[in-house]
C-alpha cells in the first residue's frame, strides 16, 4: 500500500473522459495496481482506476493504465507533501455478523426461538437438490424443514418449496411442513409462503446473541 498526499489534478480517458482541477488529495495505490484519488470529504473516491493496472511515474506525475482496457488515469503531480508506503500483509477478508451460517449455529441452540415443541434432528439435512438447512420435528412428532434467511424472500420461498416437494416423496419423512425463517420477511415472499402452506416466522438476531434482554424473541 502507497499513500501520497499531493497537490495535483486527474483526467480520466477511456469510455467518458473526466477531469478534477488541481487541489490537495490523498493518492492510494494498492499492490494490483489500483490508484483511487480521495478528496477530504466523502467514502468514495474523486476519481480511480482498478486492477490490474500499471503505473508509470514520471517527471511531471503519474499515468495509470488498465491492463485489458487500456484506459488511463493521468495525475499531474505540482507538490508532493507525503508518501507513505506500507505492506500491509495478508487480508483476511470481512466478517460479517447476521450471515446465514452464524444464524444457523445461533438459532440451532435456541430451536424454540421458531417455535414451540420444535426439537433439532439435524443440521444441513441433504435433499437431491441440496441441503435444507433444519430438519426438525414438532410436538406432535411430524417432520419440519426449515430454510433461514438474514432477508426473506421470493426466491427463498421456492427454494424452501423445492426441498419439501422431495422430501415428500421420501416414504420416511413425509409429510414434511415447511416453516421460512427470517430476520426480515417481504411482504410478497409471506403471501407466496402462505399459499404454499409454509409457515413464516420473524426471528430477532441481536436477542440471540443476547444483546437485547431475555424477551420473547418471537414478533
Amino acid at each position: 500500500m502507497r499513500i501520497v498526499i499531493a497537490t495535483c489534478s486527474a483526467t480520466y480517458t477511456g469510455r467518458l473522459t473526466a477531469h478534477l482541477p488541481e487541489a490537495v488529495r490523498m493518492l492510494v495505490v494498492k499492490a494490483d495496481g489500483s490508484v483511487l484519488v480521495h478528496a477530504d470529504s466523502g467514502a468514495k473516491p474523486l476519481n480511480y482506476m482498478g486492477g490490474p493496472a500499471r503505473l508509470v511515474e514520471t517527471g511531471q506525475g503519474w499515468t495509470v493504465t488498465h491492463a485489458k482496457t487500456g484506459e488511463t488515469l493521468t495525475i499531474v503531480i505540482t507538490e508532493v507533501h507525503s508518501d507513505i508506503r506500507h505492506d500491509l500483509g495478508a487480508e483476511p477478508g470481512l466478517i460479517r455478523e447476521g450471515v446465514e451460517k452464524e444464524l444457523q449455529a445461533l438459532l440451532a441452540d435456541r430451536i424454540d426461538t421458531l417455535g414451540s415443541g420444535l426439537t433439532l434432528v439435524r443440521r444441513e439435512f441433504m435433499t437431491p437438490l441440496g441441503p435444507v438447512d433444519f430438519l426438525c420435528r414438532d410436538a406432535d412428532g411430524g417432520h419440519v424443514a426449515v430454510e433461514i434467511k438474514r432477508h426473506g424472500g421470493i426466491d427463498g420461498v421456492e427454494q424452501l418449496t423445492r426441498y419439501l416437494e422431495f422430501m415428500n416423496r421420501d416414504p420416511l419423512l413425509g409429510p414434511v411442513r415447511g416453516l421460512f425463517a427470517a430476520q426480515t420477511i417481504a411482504p410478497q415472499a409471506r403471501v407466496l409462503a402462505t399459499d404454499r402452506g409454509i409457515e413464516c416466522r420473524l426471528f430477532d438476531y441481536d436477542a440471540l446473541k443476547g444483546t437485547a434482554g431475555n424477551g420473547d424473541t418471537l414478533f
